[in-house]
């Protein structure tokens, strides 16, 4: 039997909840599970402990069993530490686009000229009255 550890979702619509999970791969997303792992709520701070709660033991258990965690579960599990971190790149989905490095360039452009050949201070001419 295949198994992964992935996210189940639970909460209403555009209110996310997730349910940390052990299931077999041919079950539905939100279908049958053998064993609830934790809890993961995106609306909360990046920062806040309640974010993301794993039972680590059960979590290990699985593991060792040969289930597979997902991505995303991956990526949870690194930032606890029971899996070392993936080398990933996508370096084609950070750099910017076309228009913002012609824009960059402008940019870039009108700063050489500036510094290049600075302009003269007006003189503030006094009327007599």
């Amino acid at each position: 039997m295949a198994m992964k550890i992935r996210l189940a979702r639970g909460g209403s619509k555009k209110r996310p909840f997730y349910r940390i999970v052990a299931a077999d791969s041919r079950m539905p997303r939100d279908g049958r599970f053998i064993e609830k792992l934790g809890t993961y709520n995106p609306l909360l701070p990046k920062d806040s402990e309640e974010r993301v709660k794993m039972n680590m033991e059960r979590v290990q258990y699985w593991l060792d069993k040969g289930a597979q965690p997902t991505d995303r579960i991956s990526r949870m599990l690194e930032a606890a530490g029971t899996l070392p971190k993936k080398e990933r790149s996508n370096p084609k989905k950070g750099a910017p686009g076309q228009k913002a490095q012609d824009r960059a360039e402008e940019k870039a452009a009108k700063a050489a000229e500036a510094t290049e050949a600075p302009a003269e201070e007006p003189v503030a001419e006094e009327t007599a009255e």
